[in-house]
């Protein structure tokens, strides 16, 4: 059933200005975990749209666990992972994960995408991965 929804855009020229400031490091290790930003920065051409993605995933996972960037949660405990198969996943950690467990969510789903400008995401937080009532 599902017990949150989130939904995100992001200006992609907002995180290359981030990015590129001289404080662009810091804002990076603050936001991406390591395996996020080796994926981001191997996307030479769409670097930015990648980040900026990702940032969306996690502002929108916040917004399904129901907490926002509130209740202890960092950047870092919400993360994208992208297995060499299949659609964008994620992977909670820390403050994050104890919130999911409490919650009883149990399974979630992402969908990415961008285009020139900004990028959106989406995400449904489910528990037992079941049906919603009426479906």
């Amino acid at each position: 059933m599902v017990v949150g929804v989130g939904v995100d855009v992001c200006d992609i020229a907002r995180i290359r200005r981030a990015l590129e400031r001289p404080t662009g490091e810091r804002f990076k290790t603050r936001i991406f975990t390591p395996a996020e930003q080796a994926y981001c920065e191997q996307r030479r051409r769409g670097r930015f749209a990648s980040y900026a993605a990702r940032f969306a995933a996690k502002e929108a996972a916040m917004k399904a666990l129901g907490t926002g960037l509130a209740d202890g949660i960092r950047w870092l405990d919400v993360e994208v992972v992208r297995p060499p198969s299949g659609p964008p996943a994620l992977v909670l950690h820390g403050r994050a994960a104890a919130i999911a467990r409490r919650r009883g969510i149990r399974r979630w789903l992402v969908a990415l995408s961008h285009g020139d400008s900004s990028a959106v995401a989406s995400v449904i937080a489910e528990d037992r991965g079941g049906r919603s009532p009426g479906r």
